[in-house]
C-alpha cells in the first residue's frame, strides 16, 4: 500500500489514480495528523509525503518517522515545492529515499515509486560474490580482489542483477525492463554503453559479463581455475 500525503484534493486524487492504475494499491491523506495517527495502527509499504502539510509538515513528519525503530525503514519520497532546494537537501539529510519537485508528471511519480521500492528491497538481500567480485546491496559497495571500485547506481543495477543469475542471458530490451523504469523509452545502445563502462570497472572480471551473440548479455559464473 502506498500512502500519498497531499493537502490539496484535487493533487492527492490524481496520485492516487495513478498507482492504482498501474499495478499499486494507494490511500491518501488531506493532513499530517490523521497521517500520522494511520501510522501507528498500520504501515504502509512507501510514503509520498507533501513538505507544505496542515497540522504536522512534511519535514516535521519524515523527522518522527525515523526517529521511531517501528517506523523508520519505511521508505519515504518527498514532494517539494519548485525552487525550495533547502526543503529537498534537508529531506535527503534527514533520511528521505528520494523527492519529487512540483509540478511533476504521474509516469515520473510511478517511476520514482518502483525504483525506490527496488533499492529498498535489495537492502536486505546478502551480498552477492564471484570468486574475488563481491557486491554489498546493503552498502551499496563493490569490491574487486578486496578493492573498492565506484559504479554509477545503474552499473551497479546491472551487475547485481546479473549476480543474482548468474548464467542467465538477459536480451537488451530485459535489462532496459528491469534496471531502468519499465516506462523508460530508452534504446538498446544504452545498454551496451553501461556494459562497456561496467567491464571496464570490473578489471579482470569483466570479462565475466559475456556477450551473448543476438540475444544480449550474461554473466558467466565459473570458477577461477
Amino acid at each position: 500500500m502506498i500512502w500519498c500525503v497531499e493537502d490539496e484534493a484535487g493533487i492527492r486524487e490524481i496520485e492516487i489514480y495513478a498507482l492504482n492504475s498501474t499495478g499499486f494499491s494507494a490511500r491518501g491523506f488531506s493532513d499530517g495528523l490523521s497521517f500520522w495517527k494511520a501510522l501507528q495502527e498500520e504501515t504502509p509499504e512507501l510514503v509520498l509525503l507533501d513538505v507544505m502539510l496542515p497540522e504536522i509538515d512534511g519535514i516535521t513528519l519524515l523527522k518522527k518517522m525515523k526517529a521511531d525503530s517501528a517506523l523508520s525503514r519505511i521508505p519515504v519520497i518527498m514532494a517539494t515545492a519548485k525552487g525550495t532546494e533547502y526543503d529537498k537537501v534537508q529531506s535527503l539529510d534527514l533520511g528521505a529515499d528520494d523527492y519529487l519537485v512540483k509540478p511533476f508528471g504521474m509516469l515520473e511519480m510511478v517511476s520514482r515509486v518502483r525504483a525506490v521500492l527496488r533499492r529498498c528491497q535489495a537492502v536486505s538481500a546478502p551480498a552477492q560474490a564471484v570468486s574475488g567480485l563481491v557486491l554489498n546491496p546493503e552498502a551499496h559497495t563493490v569490491t574487486v580482489d578486496g578493492q573498492r571500485i565506484s559504479l554509477t547506481f545503474k552499473e551497479f543495477a546491472l551487475l547485481q542483477l546479473f549476480l543474482e543469475h548468474p548464467g542467465v542471458a538477459f536480451t537488451r530490451e530485459q535489462l532496459l525492463s528491469q534496471v531502468w523504469d519499465t516506462d523508460f523509452l530508452g534504446e538498446t545502445r544504452t545498454v551496451d554503453m553501461h556494459i562497456r563502462t561496467l567491464r571496464q570497472k570490473l578489471g579482470r572480471y569483466g570479462s565475466r559479463i559475456e556477450t551473448v551473440r543476438n540475444v544480449g548479455y550474461r554473466l558467466e559464473a565459473q570458477n577461477d581455475g
